[in-house]
């Protein structure tokens, strides 16, 4: 058996039986070094080289951001602003959630912490109003998946690091594929919420009650100008732009809702802590890319997938259908750092732009937030419900394939994700 070969034995059967994924990367890499007789230095110097990158400080900073502005009265906002432009139509509180989510995605940049903050105020009014447990899970857990492609997201954040691509050409591309399968997950909460017979009483849009909740609402409707404004303006640096989110969060928090605490603030740090100990994921992630490459993993895959086809789109296809069934059991982190080393050089031989492809691989990855046995968003949504994963999964069936479709969009109108970064920044010349 090939070296190879042994050390993806090792990785699989490690992720079989439960081995942490940072740690069974790790050991599969350890292995490999040993197999090929390379010094264990490289991992130490992986893990001093991989948390040196300035942007990296993005992540948390977001994340702290996404929280402070959870707790501290951004996101209820929000979803007042979303609840008035819906009205009371009938699945209304779906079609709210999915709004909100949308919204709060422009200030997050993560999918399950979307998930968490509108979820766990729209899913008991659901269930107040009479809507299934299932579907106000399937339709949280769903939207709160667009906090992953609309802008600023950490996994395209990430994904730019990876591949060297520029991020905020990576943001502008993910607004249009963002708002299309927002508009494809509104239509099929709305039909089943009509099938099902679910919430609202006709009552049509009152602009009124609209302007009001827009005013009440400003400062939270301000973030995402705030944010996304000063990285198009040129004012700051991504990175520079969650330090400000965090200052506006805080700010807003404190001296405007004033529903912002001692206690919430230090919980807030509390969890950024841990969710962002999912870095941790980088340095042997990073250290195994580095050996793929070694074993012409990347050169391997071109010629395998070019010997049965070279048609882009059918390519598109293929990895797609492989990163689907991959993010099933693997942490999002994990798959853009492993495979985008693997799959990049493909694609861009075959002429697709490397932004096109990130922000096709984070959709991807949003599918996998609503997959078992991981899916993020599920076990965030399922919490918030008090049901099982397993009943959350199947009502979220549905949404996935407004995912599914958002992904042949982009595969088959790659103009369309491209519009605005080609429009702002000219032509790529990748």
């Amino acid at each position: 058996m090939s070296d190879i070969g042994i050390v993806i034995i090792v990785f699989v059967v490690l992720t079989v039986i439960g081995v942490p994924l940072f740690a069974a990367v790790g050991l599969a890499t350890i292995v490999a070094l040993f197999l090929i007789d390379i010094p264990y230095t490289l991992m130490s110097q992986t893990a001093f080289t991989s948390l040196q990158p300035f942007p990296l400080l993005t992540i948390p900073l977001f994340v702290l951001a996404g929280r402070l502005m959870e707790v501290g009265g951004m996101a209820t906002r929000l979803i007042d602003v979303a609840r008035s432009l819906v009205g009371a139509y009938r699945g209304s509180l779906g079609l709210v959630t999915v709004v909100a989510c949308l919204l709060f995605a422009a200030l997050s940049g993560s999918g399950p912490a979307t998930t968490a903050a509108i979820g766990s105020v729209t899913i008991p009014a659901m269930r107040r109003e009479g809507y299934s447990a299932r579907f106000a899970a399937a339709v949280a857990a769903s939207g709160g998946a667009l906090g992953s492609v609309i802008p600023p997201s950490n996994l395209l954040i990430i994904y730019g690091l990876v591949s060297e691509t520029s991020i905020p050409r990576l943001f502008l591309a993910g607004f249009v594929p963002g708002i299309f399968v927002a508009l494809v997950l509104l239509t099929v909460a709305y039909i089943i919420a009509s099938r099902k017979g679910f919430g609202g009483s006709g009552t049509v849009f009152n602009a009124r009650a609209f302007r009001t909740a827009v005013w009440e609402g400003k400062w939270s409707l301000g973030a995402p100008l705030v944010i996304l404004g000063g990285i198009y303006g040129g004012a700051f640096t991504p990175t520079e732009a969650a330090g400000v989110a965090v200052f506006y969060a805080l700010f807003v928090g404190l001296f405007i809702y004033r529903e912002l605490t001692l206690v919430k603030i230090l919980e807030s740090l509390r969890f950024t802590a841990l969710i962002g100990g999912l870095l941790i994921l980088l340095t042997p992630t990073l250290a195994f890319g580095q050996l793929s490459a070694f074993f012409d993993v990347p050169a391997q895959v071109e010629t395998t997938i070019t010997a049965i086809t070279t048609d882009p789109i059918a390519v598109m296809l293929l990895i797609g259908v492989f990163y689907i069934i991959i993010g099933t059991f693997m942490e999002s982190l994990a798959q853009i750092i492993l495979f985008t080393a693997v799959f990049l050089p493909l694609v861009t031989s075959l002429g697709i732009d490397p932004v096109l492809f990130g922000v096709f691989t984070v959709m991807t990855c949003e599918i996998g937030f609503l997959t078992p046995p991981l899916g993020a968003n599920l076990n965030v949504a399922a919490r918030i419900t008090g049901i099982s994963i397993e009943e959350v999964s199947v009502g979220a069936v549905p949404f996935i394939f407004a995912y599914i479709i958002g992904l042949l969009f982009m595969i088959f109108v790659p103009e369309a994700t491209l519009f605005l970064p080609n429009l702002v920044y000219g032509e790529s010349s990748y």
